[in-house]
């Protein structure tokens, strides 16, 4: 029996419940490299418009790339000249050379052995979990209905055409046929698996790639700039960049083409060794496996490159975004990047509306504030938000005292964020797991009590949860032992 879909806002949409993970707001400057002058310009324009609309999530930092010789110093400085033409009056400050004294007091954790200096640049710096919940609470400031755990599992159909969607509640295994004029796949991975919904014989259009991430402690990078590493054995970067207390180091871009292992994407020995190898031949401290506080691996909804057999590795693949129609109307949108998130709705609502016959409207994303915008930069990631953790129960108690995070943000994301589970607040609505998977495992207890006089749940829901919670941890720290 199917019902109209519940009056209530049950959490976010898909983007926060799978484990895609970025922390750079940035042009790309590898993209130069690979001639998508466009995606960079278009890039760097929306770096400015985040950076604008939310300072409490989005900060400029600056990177550091390391030469060799005066002839590497020579051909960084020339691309990031161009990487600062580019940008424009959208640029955050000019690129420079740094002699060798500069670089080491920029980088103290670097390996000075054969370093005549360096460049620096500046890009940005963000928060993904926290921005998709403000992205999420910003929707329904403007009367959006955002659904969580409501997957779709067939599209409505009347004389050939998509009217719908058919959902299933997770929870409770309820299903509702949701009426629509029109029916946008969004959904990252998992777009190929929608579209063979609307036509079971559907190509292909996307080619999956993982990254994975080490966290460290941050004494292997000491200060507030971030390491570029420009050319690297599997010709990728790699970053080394400070976050949240830590060092974040990554990433790979290894093929998946598996696709049952897009629900659960682990980190492979192979790239976990690479990228332990590559740090050790820059940084003063090699981190080994047992410096390794959590792992995690992402995975990038890459376009499946059409009529050529040229690529053979993923890294080659562009990172542009593509908007098609099946004959039946889905509109689908796949690939792309974080940095052109904003671009990509404005240009998919826009087909949207054509194709349900509304009224042109022009898109005010470019200057709309995002929830909890503060009048200026802050450290904060609520904003303007953070007063109202004062009057919640626990604001002055960390959940552990390796981790930035109170009991009083355990009730914030349940009654203001609509986090369901154990796993949403250790790993979606905090960083827990991510930043010290022993710490994060150490919380689930009190977690799961604070859940329980929140949302009351079974008492086999709430065990259920907490299995799984465990599980989830266990896999953010398989690899670091």
């Amino acid at each position: 029996m199917t019902q109209s879909p519940p009056a209530r806002h049950e959490s976010l949409s898909a983007l926060l419940d799978e484990d895609i993970w970025d922390v750079l707001i940035v042009g790309g400057v590898r993209y130069l490299r690979q001639g998508d002058i466009g995606l960079v310009r278009n890039a760097l324009h929306e770096r400015t418009h985040l950076l604008a609309n939310a300072p409490h999530l989005v900060h400029p930092l600056a990177f550091v790339i390391p030469a060799r010789s005066r002839l590497d110093r020579l051909f960084y400085g020339t691309g990031l000249k161009l990487y600062d033409l580019l940008a424009g009056a959208d640029g955050l400050a000019a690129s420079g050379g740094l002699d060798q004294a500069a670089l080491l007091a920029a980088l103290p954790g670097l390996k000075p052995d054969g370093l005549c200096g360096g460049i620096r640049y500046w890009d940005g710096q963000f928060d993904d979990a926290r921005l998709a919940v403000t992205l999420m609470r910003t929707a329904i400031d403007h009367g959006a209905t955002c659904l969580n755990y409501l997957p779709v599992v067939g599209l409505l159909k009347a004389n050939g055409r998509i009217v719908g969607a058919l959902a299933r509640d997770a929870e409770t295994g309820e299903e509702f046929e949701i009426k629509a004029r029109a029916v946008i796949n969004a959904t990252g991975v998992h777009g190929d698996r929608i579209r063979r919904l609307d036509q079971p014989d559907s190509t292909p259009l996307l080619t999956p790639s993982q990254g994975i991430h080490l966290v460290v402690d941050a004494d292997f990078l000491p200060g507030s700039e971030a390491l570029l590493i420009p050319e690297t054995e599997d010709g990728r970067v790699m970053f080394a960049i400070p976050w949240q207390g830590k060092v974040l180091l990554g990433t790979t871009d290894t093929p998946r083409p598996d696709l049952r292992q897009l629900d659960d994407p682990q980190p492979l020995a192979e790239e976990i060794d690479f990228l332990l190898r590559t740090a050790a031949n820059v940084l003063a401290r090699s981190p080994t496996r047992a410096d390794i506080r959590s792992a995690f691996a992402g995975l990038r909804p890459l376009i499946h490159p059409e009529h050529d057999g040229d690529h053979k590795t993923t890294s080659a693949l562009s990172r542009e975004h593509a908007i098609l129609v099946s004959g039946s109307g889905l509109i689908t949108v796949a690939g792309g990047k974080w940095t052109t998130y904003r671009l990509m709705g404005e240009q998919v609502i826009d087909r949207a509306a054509e194709i349900a016959g509304l009224p042109p409207i022009p898109s005010p994303t470019r200057d709309l504030k995002l929830h909890g915008c503060p009048p200026a930069a802050c450290d904060d990631v609520l904003g303007t938000d953070v007063a109202l953790l004062a009057d919640l129960p626990g604001h002055d108690r960390l959940l552990h005292p390796a981790l930035p995070y109170s009991e009083a943000m355990v009730r914030f994301a349940i009654r203001h964020e609509q986090a369901r589970t154990i796993d949403d607040i250790l790993a979606r609505r905090t960083r827990a797991f991510f930043l010290d998977a022993a710490a994060g495992e150490a919380c689930i207890e009190r977690v799961s009590a604070l859940l329980a006089e929140e949302l009351a749940p079974s008492e086999e829901r709430l065990q259920a949860m907490t299995e799984q919670a465990r599980r989830s941890a266990s896999r953010f720290q398989a690899t670091a032992n």
